[in-house]
């Protein structure tokens, strides 16, 4: 017959490399996306997926109040017939301005933070792009929540976990058995 311990670790290995398989096919689009996207984000700034960051013309003075940078990102956004509702503002003291984002849409508006002049109106692709990479884009389209996003994270890390593992042991246990049987 055989031994029984290599017999076992063959038996294992069959199993291993079928689930690994079955997991690992449905997750592949996934994997992908997330490996796509990764280099996006990472090369962001220099693929050019954010505007600019301009900088104020002032070299000092008072700055304008956050409420008014809010004013004037709701106002350019109305005047495209946008939805106006701000997310967040970013204030770059460095620069000079302000970045003014909105809940509904990728649109970003750069504020001079001493004038209160509009600088720029741009698309912030990779924010966009975090969110097909997260799966965060499904809530942005629908619920507004994070379900999707936690779902979609918690599946495609413990598959990818999951596929280490038993990736791990179909390399592993054929040079075990191949040991074995040499002995």
């Amino acid at each position: 017959m055989g031994n029984p311990s290599i017999q076992q670790k063959a038996k294992t290995v069959r199993l291993y490399r079928s689930i690994h398989k079955w997991v690992g096919i449905p997750l592949i689009i996934f994997f992908f996306l997330i490996g796509i996207t990764s280099i996006l984000l990472a090369w962001k700034k220099k693929a050019e997926l954010l505007p600019v960051t301009q900088k104020s013309h002032i070299e000092s003075g008072t700055w304008i109040l956050p409420s008014e940078m809010v004013k004037i990102g709701e106002e350019e956004m109305r005047k495209l017939g946008r939805d106006s509702e701000v997310d967040r503002i970013d204030i770059r003291p460095e620069k000079g301005i302000a970045k003014v984002t909105f809940k509904t849409h990728f649109t970003e508006v750069q504020v001079d933070g001493y004038s209160g002049e509009v600088l720029s109106i741009e698309t912030r692709h990779s924010d966009w792009i975090e969110k097909l990479h997260d799966g965060s884009i499904v809530d942005y389209y629908t619920t507004g929540d994070e379900g999707t996003k936690l779902f979609y994270s918690t599946v495609t890390s413990l598959g990818l976990i999951f596929l280490a593992l038993t990736g791990f042991y179909l390399w592993y246990y054929p040079k075990l058995i191949r040991k074995l049987k040499s002995h």
